[in-house]
């Protein structure tokens, strides 16, 4: 089942030298080429691109973008998408090889360990966890019908028999459990105390985890204590579809702003928080919405360019009304336009999120962490569990 085209060897070969990949895993790698698990028509979510991939009309090329460090999505709209054309929403997707190998290490996975996936899709991570654990110690939890019964063909044509379940994975999967290792691989916004309890002491769960305020998400690994209570630190960021029961219905702009002007309780101010300090082109860009979100919670923001070309950027609470819009200046200068509406100031908890920020040296996911508490409340922390990071850290209000 070994597979040697030049791509997947580069790319093996990258994702050990930067340390990605863990030496345990290169068998599993070998054994479980990540093309056999790709549908035949294919989307390569890199930027600028926008078209379909097909194995019948260009094999070459779907080759290579299954061999690449890219992630592909696989379905849109949870299944009634066809053609080659993409649809409105992703809903299925084959990951990018570095974060599957990155939260592989995070899962420090052992010969003998019983491990729960949560999220099948392709099933090529139940592919390679079968390859490196045994299949019988794998058990994966999708819930869209069709996208299980897919990958359980597809893993069965590899050769690989993992348990495969259609149900909600929130639940987790207490027919198998104790696990000593969990792995999500969709985004949450609260873990739910299922998975907790059905772990070892000890035990490892790793997952995307992040806030309403955007998509932009960070991989924590946490560790299940004797009491029941889990915690760890934030590794990397990461960019994964939301679990389905967590997606966000997109607020209507009419709702907040009648089309006929600003509504007459706009407050006008300057911000001296110029544009590349809230949309960089660094890699504070992740760190900075990350940590914007744990700040500024109930609410969430869009930006571009608005009808008449300036750079804009829009947030709107999704507990009332508040709203905010912010025209940023071309030139960087520090006074662009601020109007914002609605009980709560939300351009006014964005400056204070990022002084909070600023004053403890721009730190990255890395210095955060998360715990759930046996009674399953979430607190994300900098440092050390004992320093809470709340709404009420950097401006006075609700703590989320």
């Amino acid at each position: 089942m070994t597979d040697g085209a030049p791509e997947r060897r580069t790319l093996r070969d990258l994702l050990l030298e930067t340390g990605v990949m863990t030496p345990d895993w290169v068998q599993a790698y070998d054994a479980v080429p990540r093309a056999l698990f790709l549908p035949e028509m294919m989307w390569p979510s890199v930027e600028g691109r926008d078209s379909a991939v097909s194995a019948v009309g260009d094999f070459a090329e779907w080759r290579r973008w299954a061999d690449s460090d890219a992630p592909i999505v696989t379905q849109w709209d949870d299944g009634p998408h066809s053609g080659a054309t993409r649809g409105t929403l992703p809903t299925s997707s084959s990951s990018m090889p570095s974060v599957v190998f990155s939260m592989f290490r995070d899962l420090s996975v052992f010969d003998g360990a019983k491990v729960l996936e949560v999220g099948t899709g392709t099933g090529w991570c139940a592919g390679l966890l079968s390859a490196r654990l045994g299949e019988r110690d794998v058990v994966s939890v999708e819930i869209d019908e069709a996208v299980a019964d897919q990958a359980r063909k597809t893993l069965a044509a590899a050769g690989w028999h993992p348990e495969v379940v259609t149900g909600d994975g929130l639940l987790g999967w207490p027919d198998r459990a104790p696990y000593d290792r969990i792995l999500v691989t969709a985004a949450v916004r609260e873990v739910p105390r299922a998975w907790i309890d059905q772990c070892r002491p000890g035990a490892v769960l790793v997952m995307p985890w992040g806030t309403r305020y955007t998509d932009q998400d960070a991989i924590v690994r946490l560790v299940v204590a004797d009491d029941g209570a889990a915690s760890g630190r934030f590794t990397v960021p990461a960019r994964f579809m939301q679990v389905r029961s967590e997606r966000l219905e997109w607020p209507e702009q009419s709702d907040y702003i009648p089309d006929d002007g600003w509504p007459a309780d706009t407050r006008e101010s300057v911000t001296a928080l110029t544009s590349p300090a809230v949309l960089p082109d660094d890699a504070d860009f992740a760190a900075a919405d990350f940590m914007t979100g744990l700040l500024v919670p109930d609410c969430v923001y869009t930006s571009g360019r608005d009808p008449y070309g300036r750079l804009a950027m829009w947030l709107f609470g999704l507990t009332d009304l508040s709203w905010a819009a912010t025209f940023f200046r071309e030139d960087g200068s520090a006074d662009s336009r601020v109007y914002q509406g609605g009980p709560r100031s939300l351009w006014d908890e964005v400056e204070a999120a990022h002084r909070w920020w600023d004053e403890r040296g721009r730190p990255g996911h890395e210095k955060f962490g998360l715990t759930v508490t046996t009674d399953g409340r979430q607190r994300v922390w900098l440092g050390d569990p004992s320093n809470v990071v709340s709404h009420t850290t950097a401006e006075p209000g609700q703590r989320w």
